[in-house]
């Protein structure tokens, strides 16, 4: 089957241009691209009228609950999400009960991804057994079974012998490890960042320089290890020096940050509203700003959504008990469309950010509009405004903190190998 897009703005993150132009899909790859395409036979034509045709979103670092906590969020719920969302590819992590953490565990999530959900699932697996840092996974095993990289996630291990050797290993199969840089012992039962607003809501809270310690180690580490490594978030401005000497230094470094470190700040939490309790805790807007310009450099890679589903019963409880975490899935192209209305970053700088730099850096071929690419595709218009409602999300929790809020920019449809898998009504 062959599709058209005709009549639509563009956004090419390789080249970093907008356009006018056409786009042509045959058997759910692109063929051609550009402003010189005026007829070709389709069996489809999509006039986009005007509005932005992007890659698909790679989401990297997507809890999706199942099994073991599905009323959470299943893969099905997921998938519906993220198709609303225009992400065409979600990367998940393994942290769910149990642990993804053998062969047989990533083999039942990924078969009950291929099931339910209507994007492209590619799982993460954890790099030690339960994320407990004592022994590290089979590695071999893992990645002949499907996965794309290695994270135990927010649990830091702190036996750095057997870091050492999870990483030695992992650098001999050329296997992609992903870290959380936090030094675990300061940023223990932290609730927000410290300084002036922590201590008048009487919060316990951690310092930014608990991120630069456990990215000093990492890096160091990685020194040590030559191991291909990708910080899941850097939040913090005292964590861009040693990452932008990581990068100088010619090590096999990337980083990513989280769309709620871009738009929102440790205000945010005003009056003790659990939706905005994250991990790392929102931060000051001066660390808010230098990561958006970081973003813009290109010293951080990375824009996810970090998307991680809590009950209502896990969200309704005092700060500091509340559990940390926020959906996203859908939030995460509005949300960082508020960057480019504010005019700190460009259309095609967000989508680098957000589709190209992961899929690159996972080794998929998403994330672009090339001949050859994948026809994971997503409409949408930038300009559109709206008021969020939580309770209208696809997921199955509602922890957003942007419940209520006005935003910029619907997606109008999200297409996987050239098929639409959401259309809005």
């Amino acid at each position: 089957m062959s599709l058209l897009f005709t009549n639509a703005r563009l956004i090419d993150p390789e080249t970093k241009t907008e356009s006018m132009g056409s786009l042509i899909v045959e058997n759910g790859v692109i063929i051609a691209q550009g402003s010189e395409i005026t007829t070709h036979k389709a069996d489809k034509v999509v006039d986009c009228q005007g509005k932005c045709l992007a890659p698909g979103i790679v989401d990297l670092g997507v809890k999706v609950c199942e099994p073991g906590e599905r009323h959470k969020e299943s893969y099905k719920s997921a998938g519906r999400a993220a198709a609303a969302g225009g992400v065409t590819t979600i990367v998940t992590r393994p942290d769910t009960t149990p642990t993804i953490d053998s062969p047989e565990t990533l083999e039942f999530a990924t078969r009950r991804a291929n099931e339910a959900a209507p994007v492209n699932v590619v799982p993460m697996a954890a790099l030690t057994k339960d994320r407990a840092g004592r022994e590290m996974t089979e590695f071999g095993f893992l990645l002949d079974a499907g996965a794309v990289a290695f994270t135990d996630c927010d649990h830091v291990v702190t036996d750095t012998k057997v870091y050492a050797r999870a990483l030695i290993y992992a650098r001999s199969l050329g296997a992609l490890v992903i870290a959380h840089p936090q030094e675990p012992v300061l940023s223990k039962g932290a609730a927000t960042t410290s300084g002036k607003f922590a201590s008048l809501r009487g919060l316990p809270a951690v310092s930014p320089m608990a991120e630069r310690m456990g990215l000093d180690r990492d890096i160091a580490m990685v020194e040590m290890t030559g191991v291909k490594y990708h910080a899941d978030q850097i939040t913090t401005t005292r964590a861009l020096p040693a990452l932008e000497r990581a990068k100088a230094n010619g090590f096999d470094v990337t980083a990513g940050t989280s769309i709620h470190h871009l738009t929102l700040n440790e205000l945010d939490v005003a009056d003790y509203r659990t939706f905005f309790k994250v991990k790392p805790p929102l931060r000051s807007e001066t660390d808010r700003l230098a990561m958006v310009e970081a973003v813009k450099s290109g010293l951080i890679d990375i824009i996810s959504s970090m998307h991680t589903p809590q009950d209502e019963e896990s969200k309704r409880l005092p700060f500091e008990e509340a559990a940390s975490g926020a959906v996203a899935l859908e939030t995460l192209l509005p949300a960082a469309l508020r960057l480019y209305h504010a005019e700190q970053l460009t259309l095609a700088e967000l989508f680098r950010a957000m589709a190209l730099n992961p899929a690159t850096r996972l080794g998929l071929p998403s994330g672009r509009l090339c001949e050859g690419a994948p026809a994971d595709l997503v409409l949408f218009d930038p300009d559109a405004p709206f008021v969020l409602d939580r309770f209208k999300l696809h997921s199955k929790s509602k922890n957003t903190p942007f419940d209520g809020q006005r935003m910029q920019g619907k997606v109008l449809a999200t297409y996987v190998a050239g098929e639409a898998v959401y259309r809005r009504n």
